[in-house]
């Protein structure tokens, strides 16, 4: 496993008037040449059945840069334009790899404003950071130190829908190694009523954050539903349920991290369940609550976190019954609704609804394990199924 990880730094900065206007002018820039590229490949397929890529592209905004209309792209570092070409070109590999949706076009309003430079588009030397074709370096606030002796590789600069402005510095970070190998494993199960649960019997409250704001939040989306489409007042209303969302966010977030980083630092082995998010977030009842608790962005952590300091998290198989499974005697209960919190198992044990399943995913993860099947089970077997699976898919008879 090698020593050093790519891991991007993320702060904030306050950008001057003439700065935010070069930046807003080079987000409409990338947004248009990705619209332009994508649309020219589109169309070049539905006609002619011919694939272009990111090298025919990069002509084509050569191209339109010595047109009169797109003129206006010369204005900008050539850059980001540049990046967002192979972005796109990203976009159709995982496309055609079936691993990712058609590209969609960006919208103004809706999509993400970001504009990536490389090494030769700014200058990062004493704390400063220059951009290309500005003057000042940005004024960004150093809330932790870079790794000591590194330099970014690519600098991505963007503005959420709060208004705020970040800068991400991808680079090597020396400092993330595998820590000391631990013997214990631990089971977690997710939930509602409590955020996670444990084998240990640790049960960790659910914070809710969105529910500290639900009242604010419903006030201040009312007072912008009476507002006239395309007014300044609806601006300056939807600005203030942005921050708002931005606030829970960023509290969520910051949950998480410390959850996981806790996790990964005190067990080797970590078993969850194979959770599908999507889905479930349909239940209208119980929607708001799944998207609060955010599972998929905590997997997303656990793992990836995992991978840096030499853990492992296994996956089980969403379709095990790990809360009808007495984890004393193996017997199977034959239904249970959500509101049994606690049952009697006929060896006359007494579960804990919560804390059993926790117990039952971590005896299958390392079930799992010495089946061979991975973190994500469901594609570590050539039919799809996992080592763990308990129920008989449809093509059954």
């Amino acid at each position: 496993m090698t020593t050093h990880v790519k891991r991007a730094f993320k702060y904030r900065f306050y950008p001057t008037d003439a700065q935010a206007a070069e930046l807003s002018r080079t987000f409409g820039c990338v947004r248009k040449v990705y619209n332009m590229a994508l649309a020219a490949r589109t169309q070049a397929w539905v006609t002619r059945q011919e694939r272009v890529n990111y090298n025919a592209t990069s002509a084509m905004l050569t191209a339109w840069k010595k047109t009169e209309e797109l003129a206006y792209l010369n204005e900008v570092s050539s850059v980001p334009l540049q990046q967002t070409l192979r972005h796109l070109q990203t976009a159709f590999t995982h496309f055609f790899g079936k691993r990712a949706m058609y590209p969609r076009f960006k919208s103004r309003k809706k999509s993400r404003k970001s504009a990536e430079y490389t090494t030769i588009a700014f200058r990062f030397r004493d704390g400063e950071l220059r951009l290309a074709k500005m003057s000042e370096p940005l004024a960004v606030v150093w809330s932790r130190p870079l790794p000591e002796g590194v330099s970014p590789s690519t600098v991505t600069v963007s503005q959420d829908a709060a208004g705020r402005w970040f800068v991400s510095m991808l680079c090597d970070d020396p400092g993330v190694k595998p820590l000391p190998a631990r013997g214990n494993a631990v089971g977690i199960d997710a939930g509602l009523g409590h955020l996670l649960t444990l084998s240990t019997g640790e049960k960790i409250a659910n914070p809710r954050h969105e529910r500290r704001d639900r009242a604010a939040l419903a006030r201040e989306q009312r007072r912008l539903a009476k507002k006239e489409k395309g007014s300044a007042n609806r601006a300056r209303a939807r600005l203030k349920v942005a921050k708002i969302y931005a606030r829970i966010a960023d509290r969520r977030r910051d949950t998480l991290h410390k959850l996981t980083t806790r996790l990964v630092r005190e067990n080797q082995t970590i078993v969850i369940e194979d959770l599908t998010v999507r889905n479930m977030v349909k239940n209208r009842k119980l929607a708001r609550a799944i998207s609060d608790a955010a599972w998929g962005e905590f997997r997303s952590m656990l793992e990836y976190k995992a991978q840096w300091y030499g853990r492992e998290v296994i996956a089980v198989d969403r379709w095990f019954p790990s809360s009808r499974l007495c984890s004393a005697c193996g017997t199977l209960k034959e239904a249970m609704p959500l509101n049994v919190r606690t049952w009697t198992c006929d060896c006359a044990t007494t579960h804990d609804r919560d804390v059993n399943a926790a117990h039952n995913l971590l005896a299958a993860g390392l079930a799992v394990t010495v089946c061979g099947a991975g973190v994500r089970p469901q594609r570590s077997t050539p039919d799809g199924q996992s080592a763990t699976k308990q129920k008989p898919s449809r093509r059954e008879p």
